[in-house]
């Protein structure tokens, strides 16, 4: 049986969690001082914060701990990859209650650590302290390597919205862990693991993104802030989403429109860009609307009326 925290206490869980955390080249100093030293090599870095709260974000039923972990990461270094630029570093805030597992904290810290891998980042510092529920509060920074950082205010009529990665799946996988299914297996690890394409922040931004955003929240709500802050309006082509063979078994069995998944559900962390007409969309894009001046976010010309994007203080 595990060790529990209350029995190792926090500085030998300190030592464990950080015996587990290799370093990649932008680490000047890492875990062990008073605060890390991180290379900026252009003078600038991006920095980006989350919350997640166990039974709000996650649920220790649904995800194991390197699910949680992983998760984490990703929603924070996602962010990163969509101002355009490289994830570097990341700091953990973790809270726990005493009785927790010893070996639930090494496995959370083992799905942050892969995740980081899997972005070329690494996990340089943070704290620990102790809750009635666990609380991980995530600090991601990136690197812009020389170039602008891509905002949610540049796009104009005329551009075209791409978008990189795929939507609804995570939506998917919640609507059949709510109906107390795990099945398709598939959906169901997208909802506990999201896969966000990293390089393609970088790779947005080259081809002169004016406009970018992380799909965290559901595309349309999304969407919405790039065109409140641009104050312009985007026209969405919904023939353009294909909504994948596994995603329509999903549908089929709880009765729902596939297409509400990939309009409005979040977790998948996605990037959606606008870019100037015509413009090279980069590999593993697609091209799903167009910038317009009339304000407002509208599918097939029509304001959208199924459900919307998440919201942590409405239901």
């Amino acid at each position: 049986m595990s060790k529990r925290v209350s029995t190792i206490g926090e500085f030998a869980l300190i030592e464990l969690i950080t015996a587990r955390l290799p370093a990649q080249d932008d680490v000047l100093v890492g875990p062990g001082d008073d605060a890390a030293v991180v290379a900026a090599p252009d003078g600038r870095f991006v920095v980006t914060t989350d919350l997640l709260v166990e039974r709000r974000h996650f649920r220790r039923d649904w995800s194991s701990a390197y699910d949680i972990g992983q998760k984490a990461a990703a929603q924070n270094l996602s962010d990163v990859a969509a101002m355009g630029a490289r994830p570097t570093t990341l700091l953990l805030g973790l809270a726990l209650p005493p009785e927790t597992a010893v070996d639930w904290v090494l496995e959370l810290v083992d799905g942050l650590r892969d995740e980081c891998d899997r972005a070329k980042a690494s996990i340089v510092g943070g704290d620990i302290s102790r809750a009635d529920a666990v609380v991980l509060a995530i600090t991601a920074h990136g690197s812009l390597d020389g170039r602008p950082p891509v905002l949610r205010r540049g796009a104009r009529p005329g551009d075209v919205v791409v978008l990189g990665g795929r939507v609804g799946w995570a939506a998917a996988g919640l609507a059949l862990l709510t109906g107390d299914r795990r099945e398709p297996a598939e959906l169901v690890t997208a909802h506990r693991r999201p896969r966000p394409p990293y390089p393609l922040g970088a790779e947005l931004a080259a081809a002169g993104a004016t406009a970018m955003c992380d799909v965290s929240d559901g595309l349309l709500q999304d969407l919405g802030h790039i065109a409140d802050a641009s104050r312009v309006g985007i026209e969405l082509d919904s023939t353009a989403f294909e909504v994948p063979g596994i995603m329509r078994q999903a549908a089929d069995l709880l009765g729902v429109d596939p297409l509400g998944w990939m309009l409005t559900g979040g977790d998948d962390n996605a990037l959606v860009a606008c870019l100037p007409a015509p413009a090279a969309v980069p590999a593993g894009c697609v091209v799903i609307g167009t910038v317009v001046r009339e304000p407002g976010v509208r599918v097939d010309g029509a304001v959208w009326s199924g459900p919307g994007g998440h919201d942590h203080f409405r239901r």
